[in-house]
């Protein structure tokens, strides 16, 4: 799993379903993305999704990630295929880390693609990969046409209204 898909994967953690919100992030589910599971790095990775969501929809300055990367560094081993960077954290705080320096590098590499999905009833993220960078939607086949419905319903009653 790339460091960017675990990113989307921990923002989108916290679904609307049938209209509550939903909490996705346990021990299973840091587990099955490389994680431990410790009450420790389950706090760690919560505080950071936390963070990230707030930083992706505005409401956050980057400042809220300070915390997260307290003692946090990046080593350079030279090996015979090049430098390589290993970084050094805590083993509780590593996955919490891996999304923060993941968002960092869709922030210089991709700016302004990563972000909330349109529709204001949905609480996932999405990371636009088309050259136009023109999605709205964390998904076509639920909250794009979820919308478009919509928009199409309440034109057909305005045209009625008149």
């Amino acid at each position: 799993m790339t460091d960017e898909t675990f990113l989307l994967d921990l923002l989108n953690s916290t679904p609307v379903v049938d209209g509550a919100p939903r909490d996705e992030l346990d021990a299973a589910w840091l587990r099955a993305r490389g994680g431990r599971g410790t009450p420790g790095e389950l706090a760690a990775t919560a505080a950071a999704r936390d963070a990230l969501q707030g930083l992706v929809r505005g409401s956050a300055a980057p400042s809220a990630l300070a915390p997260l990367l307290d003692g946090v560094h990046r080593r350079a081993v030279v090996g015979d295929e090049g430098v390589a960077w290993e970084l050094e954290a805590d083993e509780e705080r590593r996955p919490a880390v891996r999304a923060v320096l993941a968002w960092d590098a869709v922030r210089r590499e991709s700016p302004g693609r990563l972000r909330p999905c349109a529709n204001t009833e949905c609480a996932r993220f999405l990371l636009d990969h088309s050259r136009p960078n023109r999605a709205r939607w964390c998904s076509m086949a639920l909250c794009g046409n979820r919308m478009k419905a919509r928009r199409h319903y309440e034109r057909v009653r305005a045209d009625g209204a008149r």
